[in-house]
């Protein structure tokens, strides 16, 4: 088991409280919708994790059907949306490769900080692995519609720095997938510099968390991407 998927599996509570601090500025939905108006959708959104995407999600499309493999941090997405006070949502343990979903039943798959995953996991046969799921996510498509991924462009960074093992991914989407791309600030802002210490060491490592020090960082810059398929993309 990775380190990642060891915090996953037994500190998913600590997990949300790090990403509920990320994208004080709120950039994330404008830039969803600037690529596909949202109103409407039926949504398919895998690797949910603690609910993030999926609650800022809910309450402008019409459904959402969020999967994740840890079924702990469901746990935390589904008390986070239960407390939210939405229902037209469903949470669901499921591999990227294998959704349990019939042909033709989203207008719009999303996956935030999770297909990077079958890079880092799987170092020897993530082409295979990523072609599996993005086959997956093309079937459960209606026609016309998209595929949107959301992958860090550098944590600690005011300008895309992208990490040196995902690289090859981010080329293999736009080079081969034909994904487009852009990227926006997601900032983490902490309620303290002990908080953003903690946090940072607890998922980032010791390099960042004594740089947050150093730097007196309260706030942590964050660069994300974001990589769409158009609908003729998407079809065969």
């Amino acid at each position: 088991m990775t380190e990642q998927q060891a915090i996953y599996d037994t500190q998913a509570d600590t997990y949300e409280l790090l990403v509920s601090r990320e994208d004080y500025q709120q950039n994330i939905l404008p830039a969803l919708e600037g690529i596909r108006p949202l109103a409407g959708f039926e949504v398919v959104e895998l690797g949910a994790g603690s609910g993030r995407l999926t609650r800022l999600l809910a309450p402008v499309v019409k459904s959402i059907c969020a999967f994740d493999a840890a079924q702990p941090m469901l746990k935390v997405a589904l008390t986070r949306l239960e407390q939210a006070a939405l229902q037209n949502w469903y949470v669901g343990v499921a591999d990227h490769r294998r959704i349990p979903l019939k042909d033709r039943t989203a207008d719009l798959v999303i996956s935030g900080w999770s297909i990077c995953y079958l890079v880092v996991w799987h170092p020897e046969t993530w082409p295979a692995e990523l072609a599996k799921a993005l086959a997956e996510m093309k079937r459960i498509l209606r026609p016309g519609g998209a595929i949107i991924l959301l992958e860090t462009q550098g944590t600690g960074y005011e300008t895309p720095h992208p990490p040196e093992g995902l690289v090859k991914y981010y080329r293999y989407l736009e080079e081969k997938a034909g994904f487009l791309s852009t990227w926006i600030r997601t900032d983490y802002q902490f309620t303290s510099l002990q908080e953003a210490e903690s946090l940072a060491r607890f998922f980032f490592g010791d390099r960042l968390a004594d740089k947050i020090l150093q730097e007196n960082w309260v706030i942590l810059p964050e660069c994300t991407g974001l990589w769409w398929l158009t609908p003729s993309s998407v079809e065969p």
